[in-house]
């Protein structure tokens, strides 16, 4: 069965570049792309993903926002931050916000993956020289 991942940042750049990466895994499947917050909300609820990497700065909504909202609902999608702000107190946000995870896109080749698989193995991932899991 395969893995449903929601992709939300508002640049399209990096949408694209985070589905060419995933689109290695075949068992990965990109369920939809959200340019916005509220776009993520809405489609975390329609499509119920397992996993959901999210911009914390994005238009319309924040992502701590969506992600609020999302812990939420009944499904049990993942949230995984994947921003450009390497800070502890941001990182402590997305963990209040209910996000399991936050990579910092400067790191996102040696992160990205292994924060995706230990989200899908029901761990969490707040790695970084800024803060500690």
């Amino acid at each position: 069965m395969a893995v449903k991942i929601l992709i939300a940042d508002d640049h399209e750049i990096v949408r694209e570049g985070i589905r060419r990466v995933l689109e290695a895994r075949p068992e990965w499947q990109i369920c939809g792309e959200a340019s916005n917050g509220q776009e993520a909300v809405r489609m975390a609820q329609e499509l119920a993903p397992d996993v959901i990497i999210m911009d914390v700065t994005m238009p319309v909504m924040s992502g701590f926002e969506a992600a609020e909202e999302i812990s939420r609902f009944p499904a049990s999608s993942r949230v995984l931050f994947f921003t450009t702000h390497d800070s502890g107190s941001m990182a402590g946000t997305a963990r209040r916000s209910g996000a399991r995870g936050y990579v910092v896109k400067t790191r996102a080749a040696q992160d990205l993956i292994q924060a995706l698989e230990r989200l899908l193995h029901g761990g969490t991932f707040f790695d970084s020289p800024t803060y500690t899991n």
